[in-house]
């Protein structure tokens, strides 16, 4: 892996902290950012956030952008397991087994990023302090779990086209927006990008794309895809 870690351009900010409510209405930024040792980081795209092995130190909240996490196999191949976007948290590994544990994945922000982080042993004491905060942590993992089992099914298409269209379809849910057009995908995509994240090449990309692009199915206008018809596209491919 040739990325270099996505911190050292900007100082990370601390949080000032508000004044407490109830952790049961709490939002989970509002619960990370109160947290001691919080703070802000910003990100730049495809720099890295953690490494695989790295002592897992702090937890992370997307505030805004999107998150790429991936494992890396002996044979050398790099598969995603993950994109989280915006209020998806990541990094709690330790805080599951109840010891600190080393970076299971690799996380590379896939967008510029911002995120509010803590330290973990603040995670774990206020768990222990509230377990309302344990509740509201548990939640937002579950949709972290949820956006894992859906890229792993993905990933499962033999056939490269299928994989493409699942994964157009799994970012339409979570990143797209609804316009006249049809559901457009607010993340700027290059070919190599999506490539990363399939276990595809750039050239079989460009070659798929412009194929869904010439049926009708997609439009793709400086780097933003747009499905003109999700069912359509779903159901040539299923």
């Amino acid at each position: 892996m040739t990325s270099s870690r996505g911190f050292s351009r900007y100082a990370p900010q601390m949080v000032a902290p508000t004044p407490s409510a109830e952790p049961a209405n709490r939002s989970l930024l509002e619960i990370i950012r109160d947290l001691d040792g919080a703070s802000t980081e910003l990100v730049d795209r495809n720099k890295t956030i953690f490494f695989p092995g790295d002592p897992a130190e702090r937890v992370y909240l997307i505030r805004r952008g999107a998150v790429r996490l991936s494992r890396v196999y002996e044979s050398g191949e790099e598969i995603t397991v993950a994109l989280l976007r915006e209020n998806s948290l990541f990094g709690v590994l330790s805080l599951l087994t109840g010891q600190r544990s080393d970076r299971f994945y690799h996380a590379v922000a896939f967008t510029r990023v911002e995120m509010v982080t803590a330290p973990a042993t603040s995670v774990k004491a206020a768990i222990e302090a509230d377990t309302s905060v344990g509740l509201r942590l548990l939640q937002g993992l579950s949709s972290r779990i949820l956006q894992t089992e859906t890229m792993i099914e993905t990933l499962t298409h033999r056939d490269m086209s299928s994989r493409l269209v699942s994964f157009l379809l799994v970012l339409c849910r979570d990143f797209g927006v609804a316009d006249e057009l049809g559901i457009t995908i607010d993340l700027r995509l290059s070919h190599q990008a999506i490539a990363e994240a399939i276990g595809s090449t750039r050239v079989t990309i460009t070659r798929l794309l412009g194929d869904l692009r010439q049926s009708g199915l997609v439009q793709i206008d400086r780097k933003k895809i747009t499905v003109l018809d999700p069912i359509a596209l779903a159901k040539r491919f299923s």
